[in-house]
């Protein structure tokens, strides 16, 4: 019994050693991988480009491939508010703090998301606006909020209208079946650090591949340099600010007083 199970065993091994895997790999790189703002920056474009490699002993994808990209910006701690009418009044009535989620997020990709793959392969991926995660903190619990929760489905609206959340269905243009390329906008309002740009092969309706590129925004000039001392010498720069107010406010009352 044993030595048929041992036979049956070494049959398997060398089965799977001559069954050919699909070994698909996707490259992905971005034409900036350092981004400077300054005071007179209106925003960007970057480029993703990258290719689909194969052998000849891959299986023949008869549908072709689909790619979806997700770029994360840096994670922040983002608040939003309900407002609502008191005594004639527009106030914030009430409000839900977002923990941890992507300061800047775009979905790009060839054809609709649900035409690549099905709804729980997106869910499990967190693919598109709709499946990623965002965690509300409310008193002292933090949990993901519903699809259908007012204080999500605003956040989401909010962060489109600034430019800073956007899923593109069109989003990746396949040059040639393998060859592709993607524009990826950064609007004035980005905000600086670092960013993740992760892309996904899908072939018949299933993930085969993935790899990830990054990038890098960041201040300069003059900008870079308040924003360092208030972060390094918050001390200091309390104290010069205040000392400035000080002397400007001195100033003017020489200039214009009345004698």
């Amino acid at each position: 019994m044993r030595s048929r199970l041992a036979t049956l065993g070494v049959a398997l091994a060398a089965l799977a050693l001559a069954t050919p895997a699909a070994a698909e790999r996707v490259i992905a790189s971005v034409s900036n991988h350092r981004v400077q703002v300054s005071s007179s920056f209106t925003g960007e474009e970057l480029v993703l480009f990258g290719s689909i490699e194969h052998t000849p002993n891959d299986p023949e994808r008869r549908g072709g491939y689909d790619l979806i990209a997700t770029v994360s910006g840096p994670r922040q701690n983002l608040e939003t508010f309900r407002r609502d009418r008191v005594l004639g009044i527009w106030v914030n009535v009430d409000s839900r703090v977002f923990d941890n989620v992507p300061a800047y997020l775009a979905v790009l990709a060839n054809r609709p998301l649900d035409m690549i793959t099905n709804g729980e392969t997106l869910r499990r991926l967190q693919l598109g606006l709709a499946n990623v995660v965002l965690l509300q903190r409310a008193a002292v619990t933090i949990a993901d909020s519903s699809l259908d929760d007012p204080f999500r489905l605003n956040f989401l609206k909010l962060r489109q209208k600034q430019q800073l959340y956007r899923e593109a269905t069109n989003g990746i243009t396949f040059l040639t079946p393998t060859l592709y390329r993607a524009t990826i906008p950064l609007p004035a309002e980005s905000p600086t650090g670092d960013y993740e740009v992760d892309v996904r092969l899908f072939a018949d309706g299933a993930p085969i591949a993935r790899t990830t590129s990054a990038f890098e925004v960041y201040k300069t000039g003059i900008e870079q340099v308040v924003t360092s001392a208030a972060r390094d010498h918050s001390f200091v720069y309390g104290l010069t600010t205040a000392m400035m107010a000080l002397l400007t406010g001195w100033l003017a009352s020489i200039v214009f007083r009345r004698d």
